[in-house]
């Protein structure tokens, strides 16, 4: 049986703990910071004037050519870590640079109303109508 998909998740969630460890998640952000003894990572994005990072950790998708400020799409999993908390076991990391981020996160948040309301379609077909 395959995982389920991984939902895109917005990089200032992840680091609040609305992402359970072992969850398929992606994201996405600007490379600022690349350790490749360390295969680590730095994804960062703004939201509401703050700065939020979202470390990566990079071993199964090495070796790659790391571009410092450009725009990246994480694919992987949230583990937690004494060293650094949440992090993002990446399986595939794309650079996206060029990207308009202001029209990707109208479409998360598009993704999201529509898998919502499909949601409520589904659950409100399966209830059966009250008969008075």
């Amino acid at each position: 049986m395959l995982p389920a998909a991984a939902v895109y998740r917005f990089p200032w969630e992840i680091n609040s703990g609305a992402v359970q460890e072992g969850e398929s998640v992606r994201t996405f952000g600007r490379l600022t910071c690349y350790q490749p003894e360390e295969s680590r990572a730095t994804l960062s994005a703004q939201h509401a004037s703050k700065e939020h990072h979202v470390v990566v950790h990079t071993l199964f998708v090495e070796p790659f050519n790391p571009i410092i400020g450009a725009q990246y799409i994480v694919l992987g999993e949230i583990e937690n870590t004494d060293e650094v908390g949440v992090m993002v076991r990446a399986r595939v990391l794309s650079c996206v640079d060029g990207v308009n981020v202001a029209l990707l996160q109208k479409a998360i948040n598009e993704q999201r109303s529509f898998f919502s309301e499909r949601e409520h379609k589904q659950i409100d077909a399966v209830q059966p109508a009250h008969v008075t």
